[in-house]
């Protein structure tokens, strides 16, 4: 199977930016990592290659969130493309470790901070556990994207 002529057209993923939100409302990636955190106690949070595209081929997910910095395009080029395909919306951040934070692949210590931190290259949620705050702003920027 060759690459040409089987490009597929993806629309501009959402790059996550740490900004200021307006008093008693969440930014994007403080949601983000609300709604995360309720998908993986509600063992709803697929995480790593394998468990992504495996969600996202059964179309059980409901957000994707992709790594900017890895270093295998193959790996992004697929995800991207099975977002597309499905039209499962898809966030992009900066930081391997901070996702791996957020999906729970990490050791928290008695202080609660987090110790040996496995990065983590894509996080798909298939289930997002209760509805929050997070859950809407999250919601809301794809609505009014």
């Amino acid at each position: 199977m060759s690459d040409a002529g089987n490009e597929i057209q993806v629309d501009a993923p959402v790059e996550v930016e740490a900004k200021e939100a307006p008093k008693g409302q969440l930014s994007l990636e403080d949601a983000l990592q609300q709604v995360l955190k309720n998908a993986l106690v509600h063992d709803g949070l697929a995480r790593g290659l394998r468990e992504c595209a495996k969600a996202l081929d059964k179309r059980q997910a409901h957000l994707c969130v992709l790594v900017d910095t890895c270093t295998e395009a193959e790996y992004i080029k697929l995800i991207e493309a099975l977002c597309a395909d499905h039209n499962i919306n898809l966030i992009k951040v900066s930081d391997a470790k901070v996702l791996g934070t957020w999906a729970g692949l990490c050791k928290i210590d008695r202080e609660g901070n987090a110790r040996k931190v496995v990065g983590c290259s894509c996080v798909v949620v298939k289930e997002y556990g209760v509805e929050s705050e997070g859950l809407h702003v999250v919601l809301d920027y794809f609505k009014n994207r």
